[in-house]
């Protein structure tokens, strides 16, 4: 009996020690799984965090963006629609020439004819040259005529018969063509030889 004593009091140690044992697993199980919620809880708070932070910069990008496109369309906008104020001004100076060649004609109304005449010319041949000089400072250039005909810059509007060119080459030039620097602006009115 004593020996079945001894055994019972073996077996309830040894289950005391497996419920201590389970006890501590438990309550270490317990702990984990709040350190665990109170880990998830705060993971979702610092995701939230880092959404919100993420949304207000994408918000502040965005309107600066938004900020940039308009401000870049209001200056393409401006851009074409002053593209051509450069060669306006340029265009004054020759207005002015003009100008100031009709307030001659009449300031000198009693000059002979053949002065006046000869002042007017002058005036018409400035205004023609300062025109040329604004045309210079914009790249627009004069259409070549001298040689062959070429259907590309030139215009043929007649053929005439000549002695001293080829066929094909121009002989007149009936209105001059203009070209904006490698863009043709107006061909070349011309008469080719026969």
């Amino acid at each position: 009996m004593s020996e079945n004593k001894e055994e019972l009091n073996e077996e309830i140690e040894q289950n005391e020690e497996v419920q201590e044992e389970t006890t501590t697993e438990e309550v270490v199980e317990e702990s984990a799984s709040e350190n665990k919620e109170l880990s998830a809880e705060e993971k979702i708070a610092q995701l939230e965090a880092q959404v919100k932070e993420a949304e207000d910069k994408y918000f502040r990008v965005h309107a600066d963006f938004e900020n940039i496109k308009k401000r870049l369309e209001k200056e393409k906008y401006n851009a074409i629609d002053y593209a051509s104020e450069k060669f306006a001004k340029d265009l004054l100076s020759p207005i002015d020439t003009l100008e100031m060649a009709l307030a001659a004609e009449e300031a000198s109304a009693d000059l002979p004819a053949e002065e006046l005449l000869a002042k007017l010319k002058e005036g018409v041949e400035l205004t023609i040259k300062n025109f040329y000089t604004a045309f210079e400072k914009h790249d627009i250039s004069i259409v070549e005529t001298d040689g062959e005909f070429d259907p590309n810059f030139h215009n043929a509007i007649m053929q005439v018969d000549s002695e001293d060119k080829n066929a094909g080459e121009i002989v007149q030039v009936m209105q001059k063509g203009y070209m904006f620097k490698d863009r043709l602006l107006r061909p070349s009115m011309v008469s080719i030889a026969n």
